[in-house]
C-alpha cells in the first residue's frame, strides 16, 4: 500500500508535446511504461522515462521507511499529468527594425504510482441524494 509522487519542473519541453508522451502511460504498469517511453521516439520520453524511474525509487525508499516489502512489479502509474511552467520570451530581429517574439515553454511534469492496494482502498464519502 505504497504511494509515491515524483515532480520535474521548469523542464524545457512544451506541455503539449509532454502531454502526448504521459497520455501513453497512464494507468500502465511501471515496467511497462518505461518499455514504452524507451523506445518512444518523441523527445520528451527521455525526461518522463527518469521521472518514472525517480517514482520508482521513491517508492522503494518510502516502503523501506515503512517497513513493508515493495515487488517494483505491482507498481503501476495512477496519475500523470503536465502543467504549463514559466514561458521564456525572446526576440528575434526581423526586416526593416521588427522584432519577432519567440515563446520558449516549460512544463511541470508530476507522475503518481501506486501498488494496487493502494487503489482499493477509497476514503468513505458522503452519497449523493437521488432523486
Amino acid at each position: 500500500m505504497v504511494e509515491s509522487i515524483a515532480r520535474v519542473r521548469h523542464i524545457r519541453v512544451t506541455p503539449q508535446k509532454a502531454r502526448r508522451v504521459v497520455a501513453l502511460i497512464k494507468g500502465k504498469q511501471a515496467e511497462e511504461a518505461l518499455a514504452i517511453l524507451r523506445f518512444a521516439q518523441q523527445s520528451a520520453s527521455d525526461p518522463i522515462y527518469k521521472l518514472v524511474e525517480s517514482a520508482m525509487a521513491n517508492a522503494q525508499v518510502k516502503a523501506g521507511n515503512a517497513g513493508e516489502h515493495l515487488n517494483e512489479q505491482d507498481l503501476y502509474v495512477k496519475n500523470a499529468f503536465v502543467d504549463e511552467g514559466t514561458t521564456l520570451k525572446r526576440f528575434q530581429p526581423r526586416a526593416q527594425g521588427r522584432a519577432f517574439q519567440i515563446k520558449k515553454r516549460t512544463s511541470h511534469i508530476t507522475v503518481v504510482l501506486s501498488t494496487p492496494e493502494a487503489a482499493d482502498v477509497a476514503p468513505a464519502g458522503k452519497k449523493k441524494a437521488s432523486k
